[in-house]
C-alpha cells in the first residue's frame, strides 16, 4: 500500500508536562502543547497551573459557542494577550457590549458591501502579480508578498486612500505588538489580572501608542469631510447604528473594532494565501486543476468579486488550508458556572480550551485528517457543523468571514492562474503559533509565467 504523503504538521506532546515545560514549549509555539490524544479523543482534561479542558466533540463545542454561549466568555489570557493592542472591541467584548457592537457593524460587512470593496482586492491582485513577475524566476518568499497585498486590502477597504492613514506606521506598531507582546507568560498561565504588567508587552507600548492616535486622527478627519460616492469600511462603520438602542460608536470604540479589523483582516488572510500556495507547491497535481479552473473563467485578466462563485475549487482549497492550517489555532474560554461536556465535570472557573488545530485533524471526524485534500469540501453539508471552525461559530462567528473568503479567492485565482509554483528545496515551512499559525521560515516558492 502506499504510504500518503503529508505536508508539515505540528508534533503534538505525548508525555505531561509540567507548569515551566508548558510555559516555555507555549512561549515557542502554543500548538507543541496540545495532546497526542486530542486527534483521537472528544475530550482530555488535566491541570497545569490550574484545571484545564480540550474540547474536540462537535456536540460539546456547540453547546460552548451556542447553547451556553454566556458561561464561555473569553479567557484571562486572551484577553491579556489582545485587549492592549485592540481594546473592549467586537473580539474582546461580552455580554451586552459586543452585542450592541455586533449590531451596529453587521449591516457593513454584508454581501453587497462586500462586492462594492472587491476591486480592491483585484486591485491588490493585479500589484501581488506584478511583483511575482518582477522576481524573473527568483524565489519569492509568499508569506511576505500576501502580508503586503492584504495589507493593501485591508488599508484601501478600510480609507480608500485618502491620505487621512499612515498604513506603514500601523503596520509596524501591529508587528511591534505580536514579536514583542504576544508570547504568552507565565502570569498568563497563572490567570494573574490584565493590571498586573507583563514583562515582554512594556516594550511595546509606544509602538501602541502610536497607532492607535494614527487610527484616532483618521477616524477625526472622515467625520469632519463625510463619506465618499461609494462608502468603504469606515464610511460604513462611521453609519452604522444598534437597531435596538441607537446607539453609534464613539472614536475610541470605532478606532479599537478598526484595529481590530486591520489586524484580523490582513494578519489572516495573509496565512490563508500563504499556507494555500504552500500546499499548491506541495501537491502539482491540485494546483494544475486550480489553475485550469481559474484560466477558463479568467481569461488572462485580474479575478473579480463576480468570479468568486465560479472558482468553486479554488475555493475549496482555501477551505483546506483553513482546515489544515487554522489562523487561529487554539481559542480558549473560562467557565462562569458549572457545567458538563462530553459526561464530564466542568468546574467555574476551568479554562476550557478549543484545540482548533487539533479539531480539524481529529481522525474520528475527519477521513485521512493530515492529508491535504481539497475535493473533501466538494459538499460543503457533508462536513459536520462544530467540526470544521476556521472562523468560529455561533452568535460569534467572524463578522468577516466572507470578506476574508472573497479576498482570498480573488488573490489565489489570479496568480494561479499566471503562475506555476514550485517549492524551493531547503525551504519547507514549519508551523508555529504564538497568536496566529505562521509558517516559520517564509513560504518560499519559485514561480514560472504560464
Amino acid at each position: 500500500m502506499t504510504k500518503i504523503r503529508l505536508p508539515v504538521s505540528v508534533p503534538l506532546v505525548s508525555e505531561p508536562m509540567g507548569v515551566l515545560t508548558s510555559l516555555a514549549a507555549a512561549r515557542r509555539n502554543i500548538l507543541s502543547i496540545i495532546p497526542s490524544i486530542s486527534v483521537t479523543q472528544p475530550m482530555v482534561s488535566g491541570r497545569t497551573g490550574k484545571r484545564w479542558h480540550m474540547v474536540m466533540d462537535p456536540a460539546a463545542i456547540r453547546r460552548m459557542l451556542l447553547e451556553n454561549l454566556d458561561n464561555y466568555p473569553k479567557s484571562l489570557v486572551t484577553k491579556n494577550l489582545l485587549k492592549p493592542a485592540i481594546g473592549d472591541s467586537l473580539f474582546i467584548a461580552e455580554g451586552a457590549h459586543w452585542r450592541w457592537q455586533r449590531r451596529a457593524a453587521a449591516p457593513a460587512f454584508s454581501h453587497r458591501n462586500m462586492l462594492n470593496l472587491a476591486p480592491f482586492m483585484t486591485g491588490a491582485a493585479e500589484r501581488s502579480s506584478a511583483r511575482v513577475r518582477d522576481a524573473q524566476a527568483q524565489p519569492i518568499d509568499m508569506l511576505q508578498d500576501m502580508v503586503s497585498t492584504t495589507f493593501d486590502v485591508i488599508s484601501d477597504v478600510t480609507f480608500s486612500g485618502d491620505g487621512s492613514f499612515d498604513g506603514d506606521a500601523v503596520h509596524r506598531g501591529i508587528d511591534a505588538y505580536i514579536e514583542e507582546a504576544g508570547k504568552i507568560s507565565l502570569f498568563d498561565i497563572l490567570g494573574l489580572p490584565d493590571w498586573v504588567p507583563r514583562p515582554g508587552r512594556m516594550f511595546s507600548g509606544q509602538s501602541l501608542k502610536q497607532m492607535k492616535h494614527i487610527a484616532d486622527d483618521a477616524v477625526e478627519a472622515r467625520r469632519k469631510r463625510g463619506p465618499k460616492d461609494v462608502p468603504d469600511l469606515l464610511d460604513l462603520l462611521l453609519d452604522g447604528e444598534d437597531t435596538e438602542t441607537k446607539r453609534r460608536m464613539n472614536t475610541a470604540e470605532l478606532r479599537d473594532n478598526l484595529l481590530t479589523f486591520i489586524v484580523a483582516g490582513h494578519e489572516t488572510t495573509a496565512l490563508t494565501l500563504a499556507w494555500s500556495l504552500y500546499l499548491c507547491g506541495f501537491d502539482q497535481d491540485v494546483q494544475d486543476r486550480a489553475r485550469a479552473e481559474a484560466q477558463i473563467v479568467l481569461q488572462g485578466r485580474a479575478a473579480t468579486g463576480e468570479d468568486v462563485a465560479k472558482l468553486p475549487f479554488i475555493r475549496m482549497i482555501a477551505d483546506e488550508a483553513l482546515r489544515l492550517y487554522p489562523p487561529a489555532g487554539m481559542i480558549s474560554r473560562t467557565a462562569m458556572a458549572d457545567d458538563t461536556l462530553c459526561g464530564r465535570e466542568v468546574r467555574k472557573g476551568d479554562t476550557v480550551i478549543i484545540p482548533i488545530y487539533a479539531l480539524h485533524r481529529n481522525q474520528v471526524l475527519w477521513e485521512d485528517a493530515d492529508a491535504f485534500r481539497p475535493e473533501r469540501f466538494a459538499d460543503r453539508k457533508a462536513i459536520e457543523r462544530y467540526a470544521y471552525l476556521p472562523f468560529g461559530d455561533g452568535p460569534r462567528i467572524c463578522i468577516g468571514a466572507s470578506f476574508a473568503l472573497q479576498e482570498a479567492v480573488i488573490i489565489l485565482a489570479t496568480l494561479l492562474s499566471r503562475f506555476k509554483f514550485t517549492p524551493v528545496p531547503g525551504c519547507t515551512p514549519k508551523p508555529v503559533m504564538i497568536i496566529t499559525l505562521r509558517p516559520e521560515g517564509g513560504v518560499w516558492l519559485n514561480a514560472e509565467p504560464v
